[in-house]
């Protein structure tokens, strides 16, 4: 009797690494895969889709002048899994989004990166120590934006944001548990 139930926990336990192991091959590979996917979509969708985010996450800032730093500069971002690249300034007081500029400053990674970034459960200083967060450019303006990033409360997102992001940290998190 006994014999069975070491067994059955030795199975158990097999069955638990299999899935665990599954679980982050998927995190590690999902970006690659919806980077494919996302190189089909029309950049004219996507530049309106990241416009819509913006201006409802930084609806507040743009009222206060809190982005004027971007003022006809160009801030890129690329997301280096996922193969996206894009560009951002302020133009008029409005969030404009382009698809090729000649950035001021960069801010490349991956998108579990930043994910955990946007999320507050690891810091752009870390990440840009450990090179996982690439800045180049202009230094100052790179500061700018990294304070911006980092005076976003979570509870000031949209809600539709905040838990899609938070929810893709979760997953994130289970896969690098021992």
């Amino acid at each position: 009797m006994e014999f069975l139930n070491i067994d059955a926990l030795k199975t158990a336990a097999m069955q638990n690494s299999f899935l665990t192991k599954l679980h982050a091959t998927a995190v590690n590979k999902m970006p690659q895969a919806l980077g494919l996917t996302l190189r089909y979509i029309p950049f004219s969708l996507k530049k309106q889709v990241i416009e819509q985010l913006l201006k409802l996450q930084f609806k507040q800032s743009l009222e206060d002048a809190e982005l004027d730093f971007l003022e006809d500069k160009w801030l890129k971002i690329e997301v280096t899994d996922l193969k996206l690249v894009w560009f951002v300034s302020l133009i008029d007081n409005q969030l404009v989004v382009s698809r090729k500029e000649h950035p001021n400053v960069s801010f490349i990674g991956n998108a579990n990166d930043l994910i955990m970034i946007a999320t507050r459960r690891q810091d752009p200083d870390t990440l840009f120590f450990q090179r996982r967060l690439i800045v180049e450019g202009d230094t100052e303006l790179g500061l700018y934006v990294k304070n911006l990033m980092d005076s976003i409360e979570l509870e000031s997102m949209p809600h539709f944001i905040r838990t899609t992001l938070e929810k893709l940290a979760n997953i994130i998190e289970q896969t690098k548990k021992p």
